[in-house]
């Protein structure tokens, strides 16, 4: 649209709207050469007062001719606000009857269609006549003096100073405005020069500038222009008011948030603002989400103003975000819901493990104080036992069967107490403990925190990772956990933790103190054909790609396995043998789909060889000085075929088989008590000084110890002294005292199991062993003669046969 434009006084193209001066003149120049018909230009949306310069966008095409026709003859016009802004071409009827006066003091061309143009304001003037409209207008006119009427008084003084006071005071609390208008208002002394500059600058509607420019009379000019002053003055105060209030209502939090920004807007400056910002805005977001502890919240609140003041670029930088980072993703009110159905517990516990009956009874113990007490804290409990009895995998049926996340931090062979506690924040590359790290991954503050291999735990000059589980492990202490890294407690009291062993003697006591041992003995021959047919052959099926009907087992050749090709008191190495039979099958059934195999013990010994393991039968003749020994090894029970001889010599006696130092002593006691009681068992004394004894424990490439091989000893030498026959179909297990005692062993389900498979029908045990008998298998306790003894004379009472 072409128009005058009244241009800002901010653009840097031209200057704004400047205040003038008449000069030391009387009579002004522009006054002594008055043209009869002045050219005039009519203005949009802007009203221009005298005393002013005032810079114009001319784009219509018949002001750009008046400039045109007017230049090269003179610089006078008349400068006119038509009434409505929309009109393009406005006529004599469409402008405002007064308008100003103008000299053109410089022109310039920006292009064909634009010109600029700066123009001196110097007298009020009314249109009287229009004397041409086309190509533009041009009209007969009159100057408008102004009317001064006691402008000596003192009231008229008084009124002026009031406004020039009030004016001043308004410009100066305009943020908007420069200090130099305030300057130059306060420097005026003319009324007229006062009123007219306020008119030009105050923020007025059109007509009531026109009004102010069509009103000669000064005193009522000043009057009018007093009110919008005092008017503007009042509501300025009102809003400062206003701001004021507002600011005062502001929270801690708004008045951060404000200052934040103010300092973002400062570093952006200075060249040091990145996205870290929005990166800091997310961590507050997500630490608010969270619901952390009071002190947590301190500490997290400390770290948030740090990282406000340091440099992206710093290193400390990235230390304080990715502890930020540990805070927001810690579970500090999250916690998995309990499932309290016993009967889905057992089943969930029944269907993932074999046997294990009082493991499972004491889960589902705790279980039901857990639905009773739901505020109990957790336990500590440690499975000990023999590798490859399902220990950690028993942790996470445990966790499935409570509805909890499971995590496993393996404990064995950790040496630095860092990785128990974390490390501190003192270097780049810090991170918390393992226990926080896992805490952080399940995202709740209740899993199931399986320690494995704790009786592995080292120690060197990085500490004591031992010690640094007794403040974890106590029911009373970890609610309040402490990680070096975090350096803020952490509640531990809802997880449960399951520490696992191979054996106790390792643990040191304070740490052992605090768990509640739970055994897991080895499983008997037994147990393993039958999680061998539920679990270890459908898992072999299923990962060798091989279906049920194209490889049977039989019940033969899943013992042949056990018998002949492990040693074991776990599942392991079975499964693993069972593995190498499936991949046997496969490279078959892959060259023929078609093709099915059964599984016997010529199956067995073809893909895996020759068996590997001899057991060692009971004896095959009943002989003076030959004894069925019962023992307990990690991979389960074992019978002992314990013999002795005797031959010309000074009284000498040796152990061979690879015996251990307490079983040496065992014999040592065995051999004493058979000397001190020759009279009784009808020996000649002369005979223990004429003879050397050689005790031997076959498979002598396998460790022995152990005292409850003691009245096994006894009796073959015994029978050995006496020359009675001991009954092949016996065994027994029990240590001897030099009183003729027969104290307690451990291991006895195994050990008895063991006496089953090799034939025995009789087994001698320590009567204060009986109560362990229910501990058997039924299907074994039908097939032997358990028979309890107190002393060495019922043993050689129910052992020697007699004649």
């Amino acid at each position: 649209m072409n128009q005058f434009d009244f241009l800002d006084a901010n653009d840097e193209s031209v200057t704004g709207i400047n205040l003038v001066t008449a000069g030391d003149d009387e009579v002004p120049k522009w006054r002594r050469d008055l043209p009869d018909l002045l050219p005039v230009m009519p203005l949009r949306g802007v009203v221009v007062f005298p005393g002013t310069v005032a810079p114009f966008n001319v784009e219509r095409k018949p002001s750009q001719q008046l400039l045109e026709d007017l230049l090269p003859r003179g610089r006078m016009l008349g400068l006119v606000t038509q009434k409505d802004p929309e009109l393009d071409t406005p006529g004599p009827n469409d402008l405002y009857q007064v308008g100003a006066l103008g000299i053109v003091l410089r022109m310039m061309r920006q292009d064909e269609n634009n010109v600029i143009v700066l123009i001196q304001i110097v007298e009020r003037i009314r249109f009287t006549d229009y004397g041409q409209t086309e190509p533009y207008l041009k009209a007969r006119f009159e100057i408008l003096e102004n009317v001064l009427t006691d402008d000596s008084s003192k009231e008229f003084e008084a009124r002026f100073l009031n406004l020039r006071e009030t004016a001043v005071k308004l410009v100066s609390t305009n943020p908007n405005i420069p200090d130099e208008a305030a300057q130059a208002v306060n420097s005026m002394d003319n009324p007229v020069l006062l009123t007219d500059f306020l008119a030009t600058n105050l923020s007025l509607d059109l007509p009531q500038k026109q009004q102010l420019l069509e009103e000669v009379d000064v005193a009522v000019r000043m009057e009018t222009v007093q009110k919008i002053v005092s008017n503007q003055q009042h509501i300025a105060d009102l809003q400062q008011k206003l701001q004021q209030d507002v600011e005062s209502e502001f929270t801690d939090a708004q008045r951060r948030a404000y200052l934040r920004e103010q300092l973002r807007a400062i570093q952006n400056e200075l060249g040091e603002g990145d996205t870290g910002e929005a990166q800091a805005d997310e961590l507050r977001d997500r630490l608010d989400s969270v619901g952390l502890p009071d002190e947590v919240q301190t500490a997290a609140d400390r770290e948030l103003k740090r990282l406000d003041i340091i440099p992206p670029a710093s290193p400390e930088h990235s230390v304080i975000v990715s502890y930020l980072e540990t805070l927001a993703e810690l579970p500090w009110s999250k916690m998995s819901e309990d499932h309290f159905d016993l009967d889905l517990a057992q089943e969930t516990l029944d269907r993932d493990h074999y046997g294990l009956e009082k493991v499972k009874r004491r889960l589902i113990e705790y279980l039901a104080v857990r639905k009773l007490n739901p505020e109990g804290r957790g336990p500590i409990l440690c499975f000990l036992g023999p590798p490859g009895v399902g220990k950690t995998s028993l942790g996470q049926s445990i966790a499935d069967a409570l509805g909890r996340e499971f995590a496993r931090i393996s404990v064995g062979g950790i040496r630095d107490e860092a990785e128990i506690r974390g490390h501190r924040r003192t270097y780049i590359g810090s991170m918390p403990g393992r226990l926080i790290q896992e805490m952080r991954r399940v995202g709740t503050r209740n899993p199931v925190i399986m320690l494995d291999e704790v009786d592995k735990i080292g120690n060197d000059f990085r500490g004591d990772p031992a010690s640094a589980l007794l403040e974890v492990l106590d029911p009373r202490q970890n609610h309040a956990f402490v990680d070096r890294y975090l350096d803020v407690p952490f509640d531990l009291s809802q997880v449960i933790f399951i520490a696992t062993a191979n054996t106790i003697d390792p643990v040191p006591a304070p740490l052992r103190d605090r768990m509640e041992i739970i055994g897991i003995p080895g499983y008997t021959e037994e147990e393993k054909l039958q999680i061998a047919r539920k679990y270890l052959v459908k898992r072999q099926l299923k990962e060798n790609g091989i279906k049920a009907k194209q490889c049977r087992w039989t019940v033969a050749a899943l013992r042949s396995v056990i018998e002949s090709y492990t040693r074991e008191a776990g599942v392991r190495n079975l499964e693993r043998e069972i593995g190498s039979v499936c991949r046997g099958i496969a490279a078959e059934v892959a060259r023929n789909p078609k093709h099915t195999v059964k599984v016997t013990p010529e199956t067995i010994e073809e893909i895996l060889g020759p068996p590997r393991y001899v057991r060692e039968d009971a004896v095959q003749i009943s002989a003076p000085g030959v004894v069925n020994g019962l023992a307990y090894t990690t991979v389960g029970g074992e019978v002992l075929n314990i013999e002795a001889i005797r031959f010309p010599g000074s009284g000498k006696v040796q152990l061979t088989g690879q015996i251990g130092n307490v079983m040496k002593e065992s014999m040592q006691a065995a051999w004493s008590l058979v000397q001190s009681r020759a009279e009784k068992l009808k020996i000649d004394a002369e005979d223990f000084r004429k003879y050397d004894v050689h005790v031997h424990v076959p498979a002598g490439a396998i460790p022995k110890d152990g005292p409850s091989a003691g009245i096994a000893m006894f009796t073959a030498l015994a029978s050995l002294f006496s020359d009675r026959r001991v009954d092949k179909s016996v065994a027994m297990t029990g240590e001897v005292t030099l009183r003729g005692l027969v104290l307690p062993i451990g291991g006895l389900k195994e050990k008895a199991l063991a006496a089953e498979r090799a034939g025995i029908r009789k087994i001698l045990i320590p009567a204060l062993n009986e109560k362990d008998v229910p501990e058997i298998q039924e299907s074994a306790r039908k097939k032997l003669k358990i028979v309890p003894v107190k002393t060495v004379d019922e043993v050689l009472g129910e052992a020697l046969l007699k004649g």
